[in-house]
């Protein structure tokens, strides 16, 4: 069985493919191995953002706690995939809820480690900060969508059928 070391995990995500190789070894000199079971959570919305994660096997579901509905499904997480993108903003607070859906193995990436890295290299700044603004164009519109939703069945005259 083959081990891979976090630089070559990284390597190989999509994620990060177009890095220069001195970026991705920067990066993995912030990165550690993380495993979650089923229902554990990676973040809790609110909580310090310190971490992201590269999503090397399972399922993470992304989710919004929504008073009059409960928690909403925003996005689910899978195999070469990134989660979390509040540690590159002050105040440094998770944005969503992320917890395992199935068993996860992970890169957890320091986002302390990481801002400091970015302020020293600025190329390095820029490609962090491309890639997870896309992430998070992303994110809006899905969160977006499923609130117009939502909206639109609360706001339902009584008497409509249901749709299917």
């Amino acid at each position: 069985m083959e081990t891979k070391t976090i630089n070559q995990m990284l390597a190989e995500a999509r994620f990060f493919s177009t890095m220069p190789p001195s970026h991705i070894a920067t990066l993995a000199g912030c990165g550690k191995l993380v495993n979650y079971k089923a229902g554990e959570f990676l973040m809790r919305e609110g909580d310090a953002a310190t971490t992201f994660f590269l999503i090397r096997s399972g399922e993470v579901g992304i989710e919004s706690y929504m008073p009059s509905f409960g928690p909403v499904s925003i996005a689910t997480i899978a195999e070469g995939r990134v989660a979390g993108y509040s540690w590159l903003f002050p105040p440094y607070r998770c944005s969503f809820d992320a917890h395992a859906i199935t068993q996860v193995h992970a890169v957890a990436l320091d986002g302390a480690c990481l801002r400091k890295k970015a302020e020293a290299d600025n190329e390095l700044g820029y490609q962090l900060l491309s890639r997870f603004a896309e992430i998070m164009v992303q994110r809006l519109q899905t969160t977006r969508r499923q609130m117009l939703d939502l909206y639109a069945l609360r706001n339902m005259p009584e008497g409509m059928p249901d749709v299917e």
